[in-house]
């Protein structure tokens, strides 16, 4: 019980006296999440509308492999980054090994099967005679595709919470892609692991529930929209 009170303490110690090292890693994380999302939302947005209004061969089974990646384990995602991006890896020229750009490309392979997936089931959804009501009215690809977003909103801003709320919080990633270095890759997740692994576990605990609040914030988000979607 004391290390708890003591890791709660140690947190708004840390908070309230603006430690330099939890500043630097609490913005990276947030920023590396909000640009990994905010790419997976420009791609995934469209292409999630596009499996549900469209039909060909093998679209059920495009939409099934997007919904099994939702459930791909970061350690996983991290490896096959790192192979990709060391130096005898295809894209090891391009240096993003133990970067922060690795890192938000490491998050966006995470984000992308969460958006497209949600969205997918968000139009898929829909009424039918929204998409016969836009074809009428003569509404191009474009204007089509912000009426599908308009009317599944609730579902597309879950999709957009939800992977936010995975990138922040995720540890495998950040740290075979990013390194943990200080300053430069180390994000909330990976100070967190390496202070309890150097038996600090007050602080640890606190870089934890300061990185436990942010995604706390996106799921109280995402629980807000879905009780007003009900309403």
């Amino acid at each position: 019980m004391p290390l708890i009170t003591d890791g709660l303490s140690e947190a708004v110690r840390l908070i309230f006296s603006a430690d330099p090292q939890v500043v630097a890693a609490a913005l990276r994380s947030i920023w590396i999440s909000v640009v990994a999302v905010a790419l997976a939302a420009t791609v995934g947005l469209p292409l999630g509308a596009w499996l549900a209004r469209s039909q060909f061969r093998g679209n059920r089974l495009v939409v099934l492999v997007f919904r099994a990646a939702m459930a791909l384990p970061t350690v996983f995602i991290g490896v096959l980054c790192y192979a990709f991006f060391s130096r005898r890896g295809p894209l090891g020229p391009l240096e993003l090994l133990y970067s922060p750009w690795g890192i938000v490309i490491g998050e966006l392979m995470l984000a992308l099967p969460i958006v497209v997936g949600i969205s997918h089931g968000a139009v898929k959804s829909l009424d039918p005679r929204v998409a016969e009501t836009a074809w009428t009215l003569g509404a191009g690809p474009f204007r089509r595709l912000m009426t599908y977003f308009s009317e599944a909103r609730i579902g597309v801003m879950l999709a957009v919470l939800t992977a936010f709320s995975r990138c922040v919080t995720e540890l495998g990633i950040a740290m075979l892609v990013g390194g943990n270095i200080k300053y430069r890759t180390r994000t909330l997740a990976t100070a967190t692991a390496l202070e309890i692994s150097k038996g600090e576990f007050a602080r640890g605990l606190a870089l934890g529930v300061i990185l436990l609040a942010i995604a706390l914030t996106a799921a109280l988000t995402i629980g807000w929209i879905s009780r007003e979607d009900k309403r």
